[in-house]
């Protein structure tokens, strides 16, 4: 059946019949990030490839694997990214195939967000099949902690945000689930800077890192922001993995969280479902940013282009309605694609798939805006400040040194 689809898609030419062996590194590794690649071979074999599947626990240690084989004249068909600036730099180093013939023919400047066509297209050139969005600053919110502290409804603003975090507080609950690691840091920073600050705030201090805005008061409210959430915070906040934090809303220990929608998987695994158990807001307001980020295909040269057919089918494959449905519907992510019916997928996912709809609401995730080495850098700064007893505008001097020292050229939104 899978297959008959396949064919009257016209996802099956003749040539990919006799496609090499696809070797695909990527970091699926968990169940339901599993369950999403086999979607996604199901859908490739299905329409003539091969599927080899080789697995890496964690995505630095995959991407490790792929620049390892690249440099060895050995590389893999397709390889799992982000669009991030390590994904770049492979495209502008003459690495990796462009994608622009299956691009064409798919409409993908019709069906994938500007965005992210942005973030993917190096040099004039697209070098990356999209799959799937994940969005890092959702709001998650405990419905049994919620009703527990008498607050009604999910924060719809940072003053509501404060006056529930209160609420948690005085019944006797940890208001704020965090994880207390430098990237867990960041990624509240973001989400703060996203939801008080606005789209214009957060491109212009990530993308622009323009020097009014970099040294301006509205990025200092958003720092004295972000450090007084620490108030609300447990001491076994330090250290601790997101996942064990979302098990403490899960439990009704705890009130709210700010991290992506990968975590609706833990919910789901306890059994939980979105507007009854739990609730998920991609955005204090309607008009909050919202922030892309998600999972990419690309496709390393190979010595004499034989892999060159493989690799287009499974690009075509990636980005076909079937196929981007499946897998979201198994990660708990939103399909790249715009122009999909999402009513099968869960109420969080349609709010996700509604916002980045919304071409006045989307941003690059930092990994978009950032070189990795500033990337890290600020990740520590704001992790420090989070952490010590450092002055608003010391944290500002430091992040605003950082910003402005990279020579990144302008990235897209």
């Amino acid at each position: 059946m899978l297959r008959a689809c396949v064919l009257a898609l016209g996802l099956l030419p003749t040539a990919a019949l006799a496609a090499p062996q696809a070797d695909v590194v990527h970091w699926w590794t968990s169940p339901g990030e599993a369950a999403a690649m086999h979607a996604l071979a199901d859908a490739y074999r299905a329409a003539g490839g091969r599927w080899r599947d080789l697995a890496v626990v964690a995505s630095e240690q995959a991407r490790a694997v792929v620049l390892a084989r690249i440099q060895a004249g050995n590389p893999p068909m397709a390889a799992q990214f982000n669009p991030s600036q390590p994904f770049r730099q492979l495209a502008r180093e003459g690495r990796l195939n462009a994608l622009d013939d299956v691009a064409a023919q798919a409409r993908w400047a019709e069906t994938l967000p500007a965005t992210l066509l942005d973030a993917v297209r190096v040099d004039g050139h697209l070098y990356a099949a999209p799959l799937s969005i994940h969005m890092p600053a959702w709001l998650w919110s405990s419905k049994a902690a919620l009703a527990k502290a008498g607050v009604k409804q999910e924060p719809r603003s940072i003053d509501e945000l404060f006056t529930a975090l209160d609420r948690l507080q005085a019944a006797g609950l940890i208001p704020l689930a965090h994880g207390g690691q430098p990237w867990q840091d960041l990624n509240l920073f973001a989400a703060i800077l996203a939801n008080q600050g606005g789209r214009e705030l957060y491109l212009a201090v990530l993308r622009d890192r323009d020097a009014a805005a970099l040294h301006g008061d509205a990025l200092r409210q958003v720092l004295a922001t972000y450090k007084k959430l620490r108030r609300y915070v447990d001491a076994a906040s330090p250290g601790r993995s997101w996942n064990d934090s979302t098990a403490l809303l899960i439990s009704g220990r705890a009130g709210l969280q700010f991290m992506g929608d990968w975590v609706k998987g833990e919910f789901t695994a306890a059994g939980q479902q979105p507007g009854r158990d739990f609730g998920c807001t991609p955005g204090l307001s309607p008009r909050a940013p919202y922030i892309v980020d998600g999972d990419v295909l690309v496709f390393p040269k190979d010595k004499d282009g034989s892999a060159r057919a493989a690799q287009q089918l499974l690009a075509r494959v990636a980005t076909a309605p079937a196929t981007q449905l499946a897998f979201s519907a198994r990660k708990g992510s939103v399909p790249a694609r715009t122009d999909l019916d999402t009513r099968t997928l869960d109420a969080c996912a349609q709010l996700g798939a509604a916002a980045l709809r919304d071409a006045g609401r989307l941003v690059g995730n930092t990994e978009m805006l950032l070189a990795p080495e500033s990337l890290r850098a600020l990740e520590l700064a704001v992790s420090d400040y989070w952490n010590r007893d450092i002055p608003v505008q010391t944290a500002q001097q430091a992040i605003a040194q950082i910003l402005q020292n990279t020579d990144n050229p302008r990235r897209p939104p």
